[in-house]
């Protein structure tokens, strides 16, 4: 890998020679300007806003431009002639604890590599120093044309450096928190601890940039001739109102849907068991009163045109008996019950007795 900065580490009266080297690389697509019309490329031109003439990068230098709009050149023997203690030098200040670092302060990330063989044995010094600290150095160094802050951490076998930016650097975050007051309850929050447990761990390794894969498909497909372009869907506006609840439950079902085994059963299960829960209740609730009543209201409505015959055929005591017989027969053999068949042989027995006493005194008084 190639060197971008080379210098030393300053670690009290050692010195450590070293290599700074970019500890990642960006894979984002890059684009050219074209002309829509043409598909000619569109280039920019540096051109001196005094004469109007295009300039070259050998004639192009540096200035600070003051608040009147006036520049003032800077050039980079004015720079070298600063007294920055660190502008060849990584200086280590401090040794303090990873998580005192607040990752706000992170910026980009460098591997320090040992210059040359007399630098091995300082450089392993200080890389198992710091494994056996479980501590991160604090430093300070000098790169393209300003001081800044790093934290020195052993990754593997080997020290890398993260940029860090300065404190006043960081902005305050007033303003950003809801202002609303919001009470969340503990159903809600039990939710969320489920749909993080269900979510779990994952290997950083395997998580991929899926719209850069999907935009060189695109390329490879127009380059080819058999790009079909799609409509795009549209996503839905936010700021719409949810319900919270609903929408952690679901949540936790689609991870453990997603996450398969175990989980994923228990959910499916679950769900099996709402779906024929709920219609054997709705049937035995609408059909059970339905049979209870019928068979009740058969019953007296029996008993019913029992009791209206008897009323009516007061004067037939004979015909009376026999129909109140013959139902009662007839209750017996649909019931069942001899008590019900009783009872109403009783009430029409002693309907037939008052027909008897009442029919000769109406012929006497005829």
């Amino acid at each position: 890998m190639r060197s971008i900065w080379n210098g030393a580490i300053s670690f009290g009266l050692v010195s450590i020679p070293i290599k700074l080297v970019n500890a990642t690389e960006s894979h984002s697509i890059s684009f050219r300007q074209i002309h829509v019309t043409d598909g000619g490329r569109v280039r920019y031109r540096k051109v001196c806003e005094l004469d109007g003439e295009e300039v070259s990068s050998d004639e192009i230098g540096k200035g600070y431009e003051e608040a009147d709009g006036s520049i003032v050149p800077i050039t980079d023997e004015d720079l070298a002639q600063l007294p920055i203690a660190t502008a060849k030098t990584i200086e280590i200040v401090s040794f303090v604890p990873a998580d005192e670092i607040d990752p706000l302060q992170m910026d980009s990330a460098y591997y320090l590599q040992a210059n040359g063989a007399t630098a091995a044995k300082p450089y392993t010094l200080l890389r198992e120093a710091l494994k056996r600290s479980r501590k991160v150095a604090i430093a300070k160094f000098a790169l393209r044309g300003r001081e800044r802050l790093g934290m020195l951490r052993v990754v593997d076998d080997v020290i890398a450096m993260h940029g860090l930016l300065w404190p006043d650097e960081i902005r305050a975050a007033d303003g950003v928190a809801p202002e609303a007051s919001v009470t969340v309850r503990d159903a809600e929050l039990d939710l969320a601890d489920a749909l993080m447990a269900t979510l779990g761990e994952v290997d950083i390794s395997s998580l991929r940039d899926e719209y850069r894969e999907g935009v060189e498909a695109m390329i490879a497909a127009k380059a080819g001739g058999a790009f079909e372009p799609s409509e795009a869907v549209v996503e839905p506006a936010g700021g719409q109102v949810i319900d919270l609840m609903a929408a952690l439950e679901k949540s936790v079902r689609a991870a453990r849907a997603s996450r398969g085994g175990e989980a994923a059963g228990g959910s499916g299960e679950g769900s099996a068991a709402e779906a024929e829960v709920t219609p054997i209740r709705r049937k035995s609730a609408a059909a059970a009163p339905k049979a209870v009543g019928g068979k009740k209201s058969t019953a007296s409505g029996s008993r019913s045109r029992s009791g209206g015959a008897a009323a009516k055929k007061t004067a037939s005591a004979k015909s009376t008996s026999k129909t109140a017989a013959g139902k009662s027969a007839t209750k017996k053999s649909a019931s069942g019950s001899k008590t019900a068949s009783s009872a109403s042989t009783k009430k029409t027995a002693a309907a037939a007795g008052t027909a008897k006493k009442t029919t000769p005194r109406k012929r006497s008084s005829a």
